[in-house]
């Protein structure tokens, strides 16, 4: 049986694919590229905004359009709180709410019972109830770059959210899974990505409990072979233990933070149910940037949240320009059913236009910060991971750039290249130099880390 996957969303829904993907190719499907040759399309959903839980419909829609033939299986965050609307869509001939690999492959065999199962070797072999496809990711197919789940779900109630709904409560993987995990990805990926939901609040359920600081220090040690680079984390959960761990680790954890920010209007952050202060957020911001020497910094940021003021948009506007923010995800308000902030949004809405106002005057202080950050980067020694084939690269504090390799020296985007035993080789330096209106790097004769 050819499938297919389609993943909306973040990094978390991209891990939970591969896994999928991991399952059912163990109990015989096979992967193809496009949903124009697949027998069935399994479609991962997203609900951060509304615009992300139309996209997955609209997707549906087409491929049943096009396709009439194929089934499609729908999963996945949207999925786990609006199961009943993507039952009834036509073309859809099964659900799983959540990401939860065999109750997918569970779901796949009510929409095509015709799956073929492997006889499992092992004492895995329980197909209802354990992975025939192993417990850890083996790699992420396709990718140069591997994720590394560390944690699912948030015990945080921000009023706008609405995916800690659809995720539950956090619940951490034991480090010693996340190290053998890693052991294994290291064997094809350069770079691993911490991801999750919540990743700060690592290890705070697990016996005895531990921080995500301790299982870094211990990645770090365990798998030397890697870059590792955190996924987005929250400003006031960068403790100093891990910031110390990404000064002195020579680049191996990416010099990068993403850390949501989400408004930088204290009266907006107390009706976002957020945990910390504009003060609380700026100081941590200026500590870290101070004591790296490189840093990429980006945020989340929301405007129009129901009842924001000029001036609250103001004050957003005058934090973002202090801080040295190398880059921003900016969006508009999108109100989300069952949280607190769709009732608000009803009380007193901002008007959609100057939502994308606001957006558009932030997204644009960004360009130029983005901006401002490359070009002083130029002359400066990098090491990058090469992504794909096409010569692009990604630096330490989150720069995609070009490459420039001699005709003489090998092709740095080569998946082989990138891929090979120990992951070293996905790993290149170079000078970075700034020709025309971008920032390039010159590989030839590169290595990685030493």
């Amino acid at each position: 049986m050819q499938v297919h996957y389609k993943t909306f969303g973040c990094k978390a829904n991209q891990y939970d694919t591969a896994r999928i993907r991991q399952e059912l190719e163990a109990r015989g499907a096979d992967t193809v590229g496009t949903a124009a040759a697949a027998h069935l399309v399994v479609v991962n959903t997203c609900t951060v905004t509304n615009q992300a839980d139309a996209d997955a419909r609209r997707f549906i829609r087409r491929v049943c359009r096009e396709r009439p033939d194929a089934r499609v299986v729908a999963v996945g965050c949207s999925v786990a709180l609006r199961e009943d609307e993507y039952l009834g869509m036509p073309g859809v001939a099964a659900t799983w709410a959540g990401h939860d690999p065999v109750g997918v492959a569970q779901a796949v065999r009510r929409a095509r019972p015709t799956l073929v199962q492997l006889q499992a070797r092992t004492s895995l072999d329980r197909v209802d109830q354990e992975p025939v496809g192993a417990d850890i990711l083996l790699r992420r197919e396709g990718s140069t770059r591997g994720w590394l789940k560390i944690q699912d779900g948030c015990d945080r109630k921000c009023s706008f959210c609405a995916t800690r709904l659809a995720r539950g409560s956090s619940r951490s993987r034991s480090p010693d899974q996340v190290v053998r995990e890693a052991r294994q990805l290291s064997s094809f990926h350069p770079e691993l990505v911490l991801t999750g939901i919540h990743i700060g609040h690592y290890g705070r359920d697990l016996d005895p409990s531990t921080t995500l600081s301790r299982l870094v220090s211990r990645l770090l040690e365990a798998v030397p072979n890697v870059r590792l680079r955190l996924g987005s984390i929250e400003a006031t959960e960068v403790d100093d233990l891990l910031l110390g761990l990404m000064e002195e680790s020579g680049g191996r954890l990416a010099p990068h933070f993403h850390m949501p920010l989400q408004s930088g209007s204290d009266p907006v952050l107390r009706r976002m149910r957020r945990w910390h202060t504009r003060e609380m957020y700026r100081s941590r911001a200026l500590e870290i940037a101070d004591r790296m020497t490189v840093l990429g910094l980006g945020a989340d940021i929301i405007t129009g949240y129901p009842g924001e003021t000029d001036e609250d948009h103001r004050s957003t506007v005058a934090l973002v320009e202090e801080l040295p923010f190398t880059y921003l995800h900016v969006f508009p308000f999108s109100p989300r059913d069952g949280t607190e902030a769709a009732n608000a949004n009803a009380r007193c809405p901002v008007p959609q236009r100057v939502s994308g106002e606001r957006s558009r005057e932030l997204r644009e202080i960004a360009l130029a910060k983005g901006i401002t950050h490359r070009r002083s980067r130029s002359g400066d020694r990098a090491t990058v991971v090469i992504e794909g084939d096409g010569g692009a690269a990604l630096t330490g504090d989150y720069l995609r750039i070009n490459t420039e390799i001699a005709e003489s020296g090998a092709r740095a985007g080569s998946h082989a290249e990138a891929s090979n035993e120990s992951g070293r080789s996905g790993l290149r330096e170079g000078t970075l130099t700034w020709r025309g209106e971008d920032l390039t790097i010159d590989l030839t004769g590169s290595a990685g880390f030493n």
